[in-house]
């Protein structure tokens, strides 16, 4: 039996589609208020519970051997997921963290991020931890969707900085083949693994792909970031609700290009480029 957390959500979403293909014993690990209408009620059990109630976890636990936990993380369930776990004598767990752990700002969920992989990688667990980095594909995503949508209204986008940073999105259908794949092979025991887009390119290609594939011509204009940051931490100071903050502009300047040729050698990661990747979400929501 394979227990999932976080199947309803995005990346959870699109793990399902191919974990259902699999010939395994599935239930699903969910809250009273997800919507399971994209889970196949004739092949997935479901129970409801959270992390809070950490008796519904326990009962859900019941007779499984294999653990995927993409639930997030970030939470400070970590311990607790990791501990019940062991007593229920689950013999196989893949944990999905993220590369964001290994960024140098002072980011508020880091030192969560790093304890909770710690608890894993402490644990009596045969564990396999996966850090994917942005992870994108449809209009689901919470991160190329607002820059689609923002290509398609605007002809000029602002850059805070000169978009010259790396960065690797993960498209999350090879997110899910990855998780798939970590988890049938042996070699992944005990190990952990960055796993990115196939090539690392530029925020500026970012956004010229993006363009090209929507098949719009925009013009990137530069803003020094140190004129941007006062004005944004301005906003955020006043906003209840900001919709950027200092700490994403500080992200998007911050190389996030990440070596996964361990996963190709161990489980045959795989995973395309860019430029395919944004090209298939954007067809995906026209």
């Amino acid at each position: 039996m394979i227990l999932v957390t976080g199947a309803t959500g995005f990346t959870g979403s699109h793990l399902m589609k191919q974990l259902i293909g699999e010939n395994e014993d599935i239930r699903c690990f969910v809250r009273h208020t997800s919507d399971i209408s994209i889970l196949d009620n004739k092949r997935v059990e479901i129970k409801y519970g959270s992390f809070e109630d950490v008796e519904s976890y326990r009962n859900a636990l019941q007779g499984v051997d294999t653990l995927i936990n993409i639930a997030s993380l970030g939470f400070g369930h970590a311990p607790m997921i990791v501990e019940e776990a062991e007593n229920a004598g689950v013999r196989r767990a893949v944990f999905v963290s993220t590369t964001a752990l290994f960024t140098n700002l002072p980011a508020q969920t880091k030192a969560i991020r790093t304890a909770a992989e710690k608890s894993i990688t402490d644990s009596t667990l045969n564990y396999t931890i996966i850090r994917p980095t942005m992870i994108y594909g449809t209009g689901r995503d919470r991160n190329m969707i607002r820059l689609i949508k923002m290509i398609r209204r605007y002809p000029v986008i602002p850059i805070a900085g000169n978009g010259d940073s790396l960065q690797q999105p993960i498209h999350v259908d090879d997110l899910a083949e990855a998780i798939l794949k970590a988890v049938k092979s042996n070699n992944t025991i005990r190990k952990d693994y960055n796993v990115s887009g196939k090539l690392p390119i530029t925020y500026n290609q970012v956004i010229d792909q993006t363009a090209e594939a929507l098949g719009k011509k925009v013009w990137k204009v530069h803003v020094p970031i140190g004129f941007v940051l006062p004005l944004v931490g301005l906003y955020n100071r006043f906003s209840s609700n900001p919709r950027i903050k200092v700490e994403q502009i500080l992200r998007l300047n911050e190389d996030k290009s990440f070596d996964h040729s361990d996963a190709i050698k161990d489980f045959g990661f795989v995973s395309r480029t860019f430029e395919e990747g944004i090209n298939q979400e954007v067809n995906s929501i026209n």
